[in-house]
């Protein structure tokens, strides 16, 4: 192996050991204690370690890195001390995730490192969300986020690579490609022979480098990230390596022939380097030994410590609490005619007749003034305004910078909206159509939903959802999916049936830190029918509280979105004396305005437009049953559309629709 040292001095070489031999000596640790039983799961970095040092190094502290299962050395490079990284990885309390999470599966904002999760690829979009907020910051600061050679193979990375060379962000995609995807070869993942091919298909610079030559990965990286800062763009960069242990330690390495390890083992990054500086006379034996005394003291007081720890005692409350970030401070509540739960009261309380889509649109630009680190992200949203104008104007008034049209990338995107919570920044993800999510379902489910509780990073990301059916716009644009994300923790669900809570509901949306899914019934966007008194001023809704429709004794109707007006017109035309209870949050839902109508009424039927297998009416009719059994008059019940997908022909839509099979369930719960 050839080093060029250039114009390093001795200091940075020395440097450069020390970093590189304290994550071998720390793995040669932990196979140690995993043959003992003491570590219960290991992914090795041994023959690889030159990548994460040599990267590590080159960077600003303050410059963020996205890590692999194997880049143990980016961590002790940022000195993260080894005794909180081995509680980590024993699920200590004391760890960095509160014993929640495994091995490199975490972040520290205080080291500027986010861990990656199991799905190979999705941290890449992130870190264009990352850079994104340097870029708009202003910070001259570069973002690097590793991939696999065969997580290259994701989706994900696509999309990420894609986005940032539209947007020309600072960011460096550092693939290590080691040659195996686990078990399965590189000729068994992609036909290419270099991922810098894939370059010029991105319109980005692309570099391959020797990834076990220490000096060639600092220099290579160090000039980059210097050039980057300067002229920000994103840069593709392949570093050749070969891992020498197994995926983890249980999967073995029998699927590697013999000679690769021979041939590998030849290259190890560190005991070249470390002759390679014995020959220069940088160092001498006598300085090796002692650099290799005083760390493998850190590492043995470290394990002590840690082996010495108390296990960790489970917490019901504090577990429960660590789902949601802190809402911020609530302000002043009043109590209105048509505007319950009202915060951050405006100044003028004048009100004006608006439709649905004009109270989001309204909201919207007020949210944007009310937090000027807020960004808009969705197809088409900046000069078209969006395929139903809620953004038309936005783009004169606040700028491209914050209100930007995006690739057909949804994983990216929400990804990248993540990447500016991490920053310190909000969010607005707008989805075309509530069916096309399910492309990016996976940062929403993994990434945003899971964020506070696995290592307290708040996932300050609203994603708009214009959702329903009543349009004959068939199968991909009709869904209601609601109740998809309904059964994920760490997520927020709000789907308003007025404009008053449309306009208070998003805007509190949006002020929360939390991850929050916002659908709009495109149904009610223009009606005329639904217009009403809508405050002008910035005002907020609190997430959460149920708003009752109508008061009455014979009857509790649940519902939400369309279901409240097909219910009100029934009950009003019929003169029913029903309690009409609009949930208008999903996630968490009003448990306690439910049961105590239930309780009242002694009946409860469950309305929703969502399909009937699995809806969330019958997580709400579970409840009913379980909790007000005793005051129940008759089954509790639920309507709902067919189980079929949405068909476009109107008249099999109208019969798709719950709304007369609801008139008729209603008549039949008030003879029961």
């Amino acid at each position: 192996m050839e080093f060029n040292r250039r114009n390093y001095s001795n200091e940075v070489l020395t440097s450069l050991y020390k970093s590189i031999i304290k994550p071998r000596m720390i793995e040669e640790k932990m196979l140690i204690l995993l043959r003992q039983g003491k570590v219960s799961k290991w992914f090795s970095g041994i023959g690889q370690e030159a990548i994460s040092v040599g990267t590590v190094s080159a960077l600003e502290p303050d410059e963020y890195i996205l890590p692999l299962h194997r880049n143990l050395g980016i961590f002790t490079g940022r000195n993260i001390p080894f005794e909180k990284l081995f509680a980590q990885w024993q699920g200590k309390y004391e760890g960095f995730s509160k014993g929640r999470e495994r091995s490199f599966h975490f972040g520290t904002n205080e080291y500027h490192i986010v861990g990656m999760i199991s799905h190979l690829g999705a941290m890449l979009g992130v870190a264009d969300g990352i850079a994104l907020a340097n870029l708009l910051k202003e910070e001259q600061k570069v973002t690097v986020v590793f991939s696999g050679d065969g997580g290259a193979s994701e989706g994900d990375f696509h999309e990420a690579l894609n986005t940032a060379a539209v947007w020309q962000l600072p960011v460096i995609f550092l693939i290590e490609n080691n040659g195996y995807g686990l078990s399965t070869p590189s000729n068994q993942q992609f036909r290419f022979k270099s991922f810098t091919d894939k370059g010029i298909g991105y319109g980005m610079e692309a570099y391959q480098i020797d990834g076990n030559n220490l000096l060639e990965v600092y220099d290579t990286v160090k000039n980059l990230a210097e050039s980057i800062r300067k002229n920000p763009r994103p840069v593709l960069l392949e570093c050749m390596t070969f891992r020498m242990r197994g995926h983890e330690e249980a999967s073995g390495t029998k699927y590697v022939p013999q000679e690769l390890f021979d041939e590998w083992a030849k290259k190890d990054p560190v005991a070249n380097f470390e002759q390679y500086l014995l020959a220069q006379g940088v160092v001498d034996q006598a300085q090796i030994d002692a650099i290799k005394l005083t760390i493998k003291q850190e590492i043995d007081a470290g394990v002590e410590a840690v082996l010495n720890m108390p296990d960790l005692i489970p917490d019901l409350p504090t577990e429960l609490n660590d789902v949601y970030a802190p809402v911020p401070e609530q302000h002043a509540i009043a109590e209105f005619e048509h505007l319950q739960q009202v915060q951050v009261l405006p100044q003028h309380t004048g009100t004006s007749k608006k439709r649905y889509v004009d109270a989001i649109s309204d909201g919207l630009k007020q949210a944007m003034q009310q937090h000027p680190n807020l960004v808009l992200m969705g197809q088409d949203i900046a000069d078209y305004g969006g395929v139903f104008k809620i953004t038309q104007g936005f783009l004169e008034e606040f700028g491209r910078g914050r209100v930007r049209n995006t690739p057909l990338c949804e994983s990216a995107i929400i990804g990248a909206g993540y990447g500016l919570a991490i920053k310190g920044m909000k969010a607005m993800v707008e989805m075309q159509f509530a069916d096309f999510v399910s492309v990016g379902f996976n940062q929403i489910v993994n990434n945003l939903a899971k964020s506070y509780y696995r290592w307290g990073q708040a996932a300050d990301v609203v994603v708009r959802m214009p959702t329903g059916a009543g349009v004959g716009a068939g199968p991909f644009h009709s869904q209601s999916n609601e109740a998809w994300f309904f059964h994920v923790p760490g997520l927020k669900i709000v789907y308003p049936a007025t404009p008053s809570d449309a306009k208070g509901l998003l805007t509190a949306a949006i002020s929360d830190s939390n991850p929050v899914l916002f659908f709009e019934h495109k149904v009610l966007y223009r009606s005329v029918e639904l217009e009403e008194e809508v405050f002008d001023d910035y005002y907020e809704l609190k997430i959460g509280p149920a708003r009752k429709v109508k008061t009455g004794n014979e009857v509790s109707i649940i519902t939400y979105g369309a279901g409240v007006h097909w219910a009100t017109q029934y009950v009003n035309a019929n003169q029913i004396d029903a309690d009409i209870i609009d949930l208008r949050t999903l996630l968490p839902w009003d448990q306690e305005t439910v049961m105590e109508s239930v309780k009242k009424t002694g009946k409860a039927l469950v309305l929703h437009e969502d399909t009937y297998t699995g809806g969330i009416g019958a997580e709400i009719a579970a409840q009913i049953s379980q909790h007000c059994f005793k005051f129940l008059d008759a089954p509790v019940m639920r309507t709902a559309s067919l189980d079929t997908p949405v068909p476009f022909n109107m008249d099999l839509e109208e019969q798709f629709l719950p709304k007369k099979r609801f008139e008729t369930d209603l008549d039949t719960l008030l003879n029961y």
